[in-house]
């Protein structure tokens, strides 16, 4: 059982159980990462350090995240372990994600399968899974089992971060894609949380929309959607561009296409004075609180603010009937 609370050991502690031989590879593995690893600032969680750790566990059979590989003792390879080892060194200096290499990714304490199926889940969406929690915490409060929805799930990763808060809420979510789909289920099974949440495969609302009894049901809608532009996604990294799936990123040519439909859309699917919370880019959030407050749709529109002090999440509320 995986221990999202232990503590990162010391380099010392990390390599104790490794003989001479190995300890020698342990070193030139990490000189040959510090020199030609380009790491990237979307996964801040992976170094040198972390990824030379999680690399050698899961050469040796034992899948961690970056966050959780220097948490646990490295151990002895045998010969045909090395050669693996050896392997997944090249496969990551030559581009492929450390998360699709080792299978893992962590986010929100829970460790998660990572698969080219569905975006890596970057740290960045904590922000919003933190943001959604505190308010299915205040919805909870006062119903007894409220109606979460979550679209764009990738590999389920805000989904489930909810579920596994234990709470009372019924949780629904969705993907366009039955590949994010398949792993976002995988990953229920994977944590236990399989009776929590129930996945459905369709473009962004439409899952919900045509199913009569969840219309104007909804107490809480959360989505990460793709918001970068189209052609600044031809510009990404290669490590990125290259193996990520575009549909995740892609937002259209403003890179806004996917978030004005949500805001639009989100109205007929939520509860009179439900919420909505998503995802945004840099520079995107003014523009887009604008768009919310004079759709009419909305009483109370606000944005959450990144360590940067930029806005990365939006949380508005829907206008609330009136006699």
């Amino acid at each position: 059982m995986i221990n999202a609370h232990r503590a990162p050991l010391a380099p010392e502690v990390l390599t104790a159980a490794l003989g001479d031989e190995l300890k020698v590879l342990y070193r030139s593995s990490l000189a040959e990462l510090a020199e030609q690893l380009a790491l990237l600032p979307d996964k801040p969680e992976e170094s040198t350090e972390t990824t030379l750790a999680a690399l050698w566990h899961a050469a040796s059979g034992l899948p961690l995240s970056a966050r959780m590989a220097s948490c646990y003792p490295l151990v002895h390879l045998d010969a045909g372990q090395i050669g693996h080892f050896r392997d997944l060194i090249g496969r990551r200096l030559a581009g492929t994600p450390l998360a699709y290499l080792t299978g893992r990714q962590h986010f929100m304490g829970l460790e998660m399968l990572a698969a080219p199926e569905a975006l890596i889940p970057r740290q960045e969406t904590q922000l919003l899974a933190a943001t959604t929690a505190a308010l299915m915490a205040a919805v909870e409060a006062s119903i007894s089992a409220p109606l979460v929805v979550d679209v764009c799930t990738g590999s389920g990763n805000l989904a489930l971060a909810l579920a596994s808060r234990k709470a009372s809420s019924r949780i629904l979510a969705a993907d366009l894609s039955a590949e994010a789909v398949a792993l976002a289920r995988d990953n229920a099974r994977h944590l236990g949380l399989e009776q929590q949440v129930e996945f459905r495969i369709g473009d962004l609302l439409q899952p919900f929309l045509e199913d009569a009894t969840l219309v104007g049901q909804v107490d809480l809608l959360v989505c990460n959607p793709p918001y970068i532009s189209s052609a600044k996604v031809d510009t990404m990294n290669g490590e990125i561009a290259g193996h990520e799936p575009r549909l995740a990123f892609d937002g259209g040519p403003l890179g806004i296409r996917i978030v004005q439909r949500l805001i639009a859309e989100a109205p007929t699917l939520l509860k009179s004075g439900g919420w909505l919370a998503f995802e945004v880019g840099l520079g995107q959030a003014r523009g887009l609180m604008q768009r919310m407050e004079k759709s009419g749709n909305y009483d109370s529109v606000e944005q959450r603010l990144d360590a940067a002090g930029q806005g990365r999440v939006l949380v508005g509320r829907t206008t609330t009937a009136t006699a």
